[in-house]
């Protein structure tokens, strides 16, 4: 049974994308992919989908995310034998008249080269000398003693 990683592969296949260059196009980080690909992310979030989804709009969120439904991924990869279909698979009608509320949020990308700069200042205030007034020590009994420093301080 494939997972998200195995379908995520696909899809670099089909784009034949390393895992770096599959990062740099949909926008996330190559440890981002590497990390899905080797198994520490078993699933990806949110963002990571949407961006590839944004980034490769014929591919099936529905395959995407649970492996059901067709992959939406173009024919040369059938042809490739990269998807295995079989043959007594089943094929479950979706009821479109089942209104769902979905709402779909686009990402804005923000150029690669535009560099924010930050100006830091840091600003030493001094404080007056604190001095100490008193001292306590408490005692597994209950009790405690009370010791303020002499004037020859």
């Amino acid at each position: 049974m494939e997972d998200i990683r195995d379908r995520v592969k696909m899809i670099m296949d089909r784009e034949n994308l390393t895992a770096g260059a599959f990062a740099d196009s949909i926008g996330v980080s190559p440890a981002t992919i590497t990390h899905i690909l080797n198994g520490r992310n078993k699933y990806p979030s949110t963002e990571v989908l949407l961006r590839l989804h944004n980034r490769y709009p014929d591919v099936s969120m529905q395959w995407l995310l649970l492996g059901e439904g067709d992959a939406g991924l173009s024919s040369n990869i059938e042809a490739e034998g990269l998807l295995e279909m079989d043959e007594n698979a089943v094929n479950l009608a979706i009821d479109t008249n089942v209104q769902e509320n979905r709402k779909e949020i686009g990402f804005k990308e923000e150029p690669k080269d535009a560099k924010s700069y930050v100006k830091q200042e840091i600003i030493y205030k001094e404080r007056p000398v604190r001095k100490i007034t008193e001292i306590r020590i408490f005692f597994d009994d209950n009790t405690y003693e009370t010791f303020t420093p002499t004037k020859n301080q």
